[in-house]
């Protein structure tokens, strides 16, 4: 059970990747679209310039499963990533490829699988309609309409056949073909099982998969509820973005057709209307306004019940603790390091309030209409350009409704079960310092600093298998976990912001400056 979790966590992980380009859509459409469709239309060169923003945007979302492949198997990769990442590729358009030549092998062509034709030859109107919708053109090769699935299993098939063959080696006449080289050779061979296989097993979880939508645009409010408290109850596991992605980019979320374009994905969509000058607003059940609730008011009460019951004399340190978090959290939507806050102190208060209030959050939005581009203020930029598509009125008096609601039910809990969130002791926000903590390791390296420690804290190089890391996180798979130091540690002499630890996997909180720390890390074990 430990290894399979370990792998979801690797595996969600991995789907962190692409992120940056999903970022840069929702700019380069929506502001790229407002300035040709509305601020200067027609032929001249600033509409030109912007249009170039815009079908980049386009591109980024039009090639999503390229993204994720590549993203994933360069990810999963334990060595050689720049050829897993190449290996990605060459997966992803192997496999397509293969799904497309033996579908037409049982007669399935872009001809044959139109409605027209299907009802020809005896469909009916809504079989024919079902069977179609399996099937598309993806750069240029008839295949499956996988969405993002395309690339996800391309990805970590890469990965996996990456890790498995890229040390292979044999004697000096095939000396070429070994290494990674192999990797390559044996992709485009499994390539061609993965595709048959795919031939058979996906309609059958299409169906599935169109009814967890069924399920989703059924269940009203409680299905927007649940998918907010599932997603903040799998956060400390680092797999919610397994339930989020599916709902974002594929066609779980829904479709929508726009300007005769089809879109998957309540994100994609939210994209197709930034673009069209015909749309008047965004959806409202996208599953993501909510998140502007308690991003924007919810976890700063939050945030202020904790200053509030702190001690008087500790009250100055916990605001330079809190206050970045808050100003980090509302700029960018990074909610990590405030949850982890009261995550460790109190799984209680995490579990049966956070989250089910933030599932309120989601349900709140949605019934008053709430319709808008991004949940965070950076990213909520595209808006000012397009304001008429923006409906954000029941936010004037939800906003502050939330505030006082997540203070008081924060403030209640803490008081009243003793939580001890940062400045209710003597010494729960004193970090200790560098040298101390190099004493109490009894002087093991030279190097004082962070990542030094940190890879000091993991049982040296020679016990960490693998580095990654995703928004907030570092992530590290180690060859034996009692070499690692405790999880507290890490908060209490790493800097870190908390620790989540299953088997051989460890996902340590950083923050946004992760990357930074994931670099220098990488470049003291000389991993690339």
């Amino acid at each position: 059970m430990k290894h399979i979790q370990e792998k979801l966590q690797s595996f969600a992980g991995a789907m962190m990747v692409p992120i940056i380009l999903l970022v840069l859509v929702g700019f380069y459409v929506g502001i790229g679209a407002a300035v040709t469709n509305y601020i200067m239309p027609g032929d001249n060169i600033i509409n030109t310039l912007f249009s170039m923003f815009t079908r980049m945007g386009f591109m980024f979302m039009n090639y999503l499963p390229v993204w994720f492949a590549v993203g994933i198997s360069f990810t999963l990769a334990k060595k050689e990533k720049g050829w897993a990442a190449f290996g990605g590729i060459v997966m992803f358009f192997c496999y397509i490829t293969c799904i497309g030549a033996f579908a037409k092998a049982q007669g399935w062509t872009a001809d044959t699988v139109t409605i027209e034709h299907l009802i020809e030859i005896g469909y009916t109107q809504e079989a024919a309609l079902n069977f179609n919708a399996l099937w598309d053109t993806v750069a240029g090769v008839f295949t499956f309409n996988m969405g993002i699935f395309s690339g996800i299993i391309a990805g970590v098939s890469a990965g996996l056949i990456h890790n498995k063959f890229c040390e292979t080696k044999f004697n000096s006449m095939f000396a070429f073909f070994q290494g990674t080289k192999f990797v390559i050779i044996m992709i485009t061979i499994i390539a061609i099982p993965l595709g048959i296989l795919t031939y058979y097993v996906w309609p059958v979880v299409a169906g599935v998969l169109q009814s967890i939508t069924h399920l989703i645009t059924t269940s009203g409010y409680f299905g927007t509820w649940l998918f907010g408290f599932i997603d903040k109850a799998l956060l400390p596991f680092g797999i919610h973005h397994l339930i989020a992605f599916p709902i974002e980019y594929s066609a779980v979320g829904g479709t929508m057709t726009i300007d005769g374009t089809v879109y998957e994905g309540v994100k994609n969509i939210i994209v197709g209307q930034a673009g069209s000058a015909s749309a008047t607003g965004y959806i409202v059940r996208n599953f993501t306004t909510g998140r502007i609730l308690f991003q924007l008011a919810g976890l700063p009460g939050a945030a202020f019940a904790m200053y509030k019951c702190a001690k008087v004399e500790n009250r100055k340190k916990v605001a330079s603790l809190l206050v970045p978090a808050v100003l980090t959290l509302a700029l960018v939507g990074i909610s990590e390091p405030i949850e982890y806050t009261f995550l460790f102190a109190s799984p209680v208060l995490y579990w049966l309030v956070y989250a089910p209030l933030c599932g309120l959050c989601y349900v709140l939005t949605e019934l008053t209409k709430v319709s808008i581009n991004g949940n965070a203020l950076f990213f909520m930029i595209p808006n000012l350009f397009q304001p008429n598509k923006v409906h954000i009125f029941s936010l004037l008096y939800l906003l502050p409704l939330t505030f006082v609601t997540y203070y008081a039910a924060f403030k209640f809990m803490i008081k009243k079960f003793n939580i001890k969130t940062p400045g209710r002791g003597d010494d729960d926000i004193k970090l200790m310092s560098k040298k101390e903590y190099q004493q109490i390791k009894n002087g093991t390296i030279n190097n004082d600093s962070l990542e030094a420690r940190i890879v000091e804290a993991f049982g040296g190089a020679d016990n960490i298998d693998s580095v990654t890391c995703c928004a907030t996180r570092l992530r590290v798979s180690v060859k034996d976990e009692t070499k690692v130091v405790d999880d507290e540690d890490w908060q209490k002499y790493l800097e870190a912001i908390g620790c989540v630890h299953n088997g051989k996997s460890y996902q340590i909180i950083y923050g946004v400056h992760v990357n930074t720390i994931t670099t220098a890390v990488k470049d003291i074990l000389g991993l690339d």
